[in-house]
């Protein structure tokens, strides 16, 4: 395994939920982060269609561009019922001309689900891939998952993306109404970062 001895970390997103998480979660160990959106590097086109694909393609991108090492996280919802779609292309099933609106996102996913009949519980997966690059072209990957069925109608308006309609397994909550330091516990980029924290921190 290779440790992080940096001191500052690339955190290769636009999106400011993640970034909020990772600043969270890496407080602890003492390491200076900077996102990708506040370099103003650009974002380069997600080609593959496995998350640990484009996690790849995200962490060698800002790695090389600025001489540090970077982090990607790739994630997404699966949905047995639905070929296990949106899949990689969760965040794209929010896109709209005026920005993502991960409200009719989630509208979609429940009314695909009522025109295939699917069968009760509507069980779901949350995944989460993070790639960690060196400059050099090395890389360490990371997978986590959480299971969970999906509830509509959405409930809570924390976390952020899917959350709302998402209930983790042994849980009465949907990720958008529970406290976010209990989700921290038991999320899927949670599982990916603790496997990530001992790898290359403790």
């Amino acid at each position: 395994m290779r440790r992080i001895r940096d001191e500052k970390l690339v955190i290769a997103t636009h999106n400011s939920g993640k970034l909020h998480e990772f600043r969270e979660m890496l407080e602890p160990y003492g390491v200076s982060l900077v996102s990708a959106g506040e370099l103003g590097l650009d974002q380069p086109e997600e080609t593959e269609e496995t998350f640990v694909g484009n996690a790849r393609i995200k962490a060698h991108f800002a790695a090389k561009a600025t001489n540090l090492p970077a982090l990607a996280d790739d994630s997404g919802l699966i949905v047995p019922a639905l070929n296990n779609e949106p899949g990689v292309h969760t965040a794209d099933w929010a896109e709209t001309p005026k920005g993502r609106d991960f409200s009719l996102a989630m509208k979609k996913v429940w009314t695909l689900l009522e025109e295939h009949d699917a069968p009760e519980p509507r069980l779901a997966s949350f995944l989460c891939t993070l790639c960690l690059a060196w400059p050099d072209g090395r890389d360490m990957v990371f997978e986590g998952r959480v299971d969970g069925q999906l509830v509509w109608p959405m409930r809570g308006n924390k976390g952020f993306g899917f959350d709302p309609m998402f209930q983790p397994l042994g849980n009465s909550e949907t990720f958008g109404e529970m406290d976010p330091d209990r989700k921290k516990t038991m999320s899927h980029r949670a599982d990916a970062f603790q496997k990530f924290v001992s790898a290359c921190f403790e």
